[in-house]
């Protein structure tokens, strides 16, 4: 067998290993599983890749493939190996814009390769030429918007800047009047490739991904998130083009159609279109909302609410960011075991959007050791709070607002929450009355049925298991 067809076909198994890896990922059960298919698929590649370099490339080469290799394990396993759990939203988006670097700078590369050496001999025939310089403008265009929008997206999870959209007059204009001008650059750079229009290109694509996700507020960021993710993919995918490189199609083309897809997941648990997140505007009347007077919340102590589960004949615990921030799912996974000692039953109801990741409680609690099958989805347990006793909400917010169905004038009406108000009595983990990442009020907190208690909810737990 030659080398080339050894490469084609390690190419394969490492497609199906990354098919596999996207089955296994996609319950508790099999995650690790997913995971091991994972790695194990870009081992395959890279060493597939090495190989089929080493045949075209000098010794100058491989040492610089190898050093850049190096130097992006180590940076990787450092950053594995501190980074928390509450850090991954922004991890994960500040790795989507390296992706998107990645490909402007294979577009770019592809352009001086091809399209700025008029006359010389490419490995382009003369009648591709326009199909290349396609492919070197789109992608080009979609990994600059990645790069730009993945950067924001990072800044805005990190709070290094506000999670509140940008408004800018006709906001809705710019980005349809930079998809056009997108349009008519694509056409005069096919018809007669130059620098300047590629640079162009360029400067649009950075503009508008830093003004698409700097328009859409803190509540829809993890549909943002999975949208990064399917617009890596795509830029990987004509990555994979200019490349001549099938896995890299296949790969982007894998990464791309299932971001796509849970970007739709997501918006359709929370009740908005694709177009509608891209156009912003959710939690900006965040601020107004906070200033209508739903009366006197009351407060518990962490004594009173270990006899209330005592007490229960069931309870139901909905986790959301603040869970993840105060570090506290250990002491929820104690609490969790103390109680179904005492004869409790307890579950969980994990809402598709809590946290700022989609599946990012779910990891939480994976992590701490809860047993997979008392963790539900929203669909599952909404119906079961009538006859909850007590409801544990540790620093969910928007995910168990009622006025998504009681206000239809707020800025979440129609969002598929958690009805936990449903429930004989509901206690409220939060540091203090302020709203949530979307900006909006919460109604729940006022409720008759309701206490608050204050303070980190790490601290709060264990004050409960101490109590208990």
């Amino acid at each position: 067998m030659s080398v080339e067809s050894a490469v084609q076909a390690a190419y394969v198994v490492a497609a199906l290993l990354f098919i596999l890896s996207l089955a296994g990922l996609s319950r508790h059960e099999s995650a690790r599983a997913g995971n091991a298919f994972g790695m194990a698929g870009m081992a395959v590649a890279l060493a597939a890749t090495v190989t089929l370099a080493a045949r075209s490339s000098s010794g100058t080469g491989l040492a610089l493939l190898a050093g850049a290799m190096g130097v992006g394990a180590a940076i990787g396993l450092w950053r594995a190996r501190l980074v928390q759990m509450t850090g991954m939203p922004e991890l994960i988006a500040i790795l989507h814009s390296f992706v998107g670097l990645a490909a402007v700078l294979v577009g770019w590369n592809g352009y001086l390769s091809v399209e700025a050496r008029p006359g010389e001999q490419t490995e382009v025939a003369p009648g591709l030429l326009g199909i290349h310089s396609a492919e070197v403008v789109i992608g080009v265009f979609i990994g600059a918007v990645t790069f730009t929008g993945s950067i924001v997206a990072f800044l805005k999870l990190s709070a290094r800047i506000r999670s509140n959209p940008l408004v800018l007059p006709g906001r809705n204009l710019l980005n349809l009047g930079a998809l056009a001008a997108f349009a008519v650059l694509t056409v005069l750079f096919v018809l007669e490739p130059g620098l300047g229009l590629l640079a162009a290109v360029t400067v649009l694509a950075l503009a508008l991904g830093w003004h698409l996700v700097a328009s859409i507020g803190g509540g829809d960021m993890p549909v943002v998130v999975s949208m990064l993710n399917s617009y890596s993919g795509w830029a990987a995918a004509a990555s994979g083009f200019l490349l001549g490189n099938d896995l890299l199609i296949v790969t982007g083309a894998l990464v791309g159609s299932s971001g796509a897809y849970l970007s739709y997941v997501m918006c359709r648990a929370m009740n908005r279109s694709f177009l509608s997140v891209i156009a912003g505007g959710f939690g900006n009347e965040g601020s107004a909302a906070g200033d209508v007077d739903h009366g006197e919340h009351r407060e518990i102590s962490a004594a009173d609410t270990a006899q209330l589960l005592k007490e229960a004949t069931s309870v139901v615990i909905t986790p959301g960011y603040g869970m993840a921030v105060a570090q506290a799912q250990y002491p929820v996974a104690e609490l969790t075991r103390r109680l179904r000692e005492l004869g409790v039953p307890v579950r969980f109801g994990i809402h598709p959007v809590a946290g700022r990741l989609p599946g990012h409680m779910n990891v939480l609690l994976a992590e701490a050791k809860v047993p997979y099958d008392v963790v539900l989805e929203m669909d599952e347990i909404n119906d079961d709070f009538p006859d909850t006793s007590v409801v544990l909400v540790i620093g969910a917010n928007d995910t168990v607002n009622p006025a998504a169905l009681d206000d239809p004038g707020s800025p979440i009406a129609g969002m598929p929450v958690l009805h936990v108000w449903e429930a004989e009595d509901v206690v409220v983990f939060k540091r203090s009355m302020n709203t949530g990442y979307a900006g909006v009020q919460n109604p729940l907190f006022f409720r008759s049925n309701s206490a608050m208690l204050f303070g980190d909810a790490k601290e709060r737990v264990e004050d409960i298991l101490r109590a208990l």
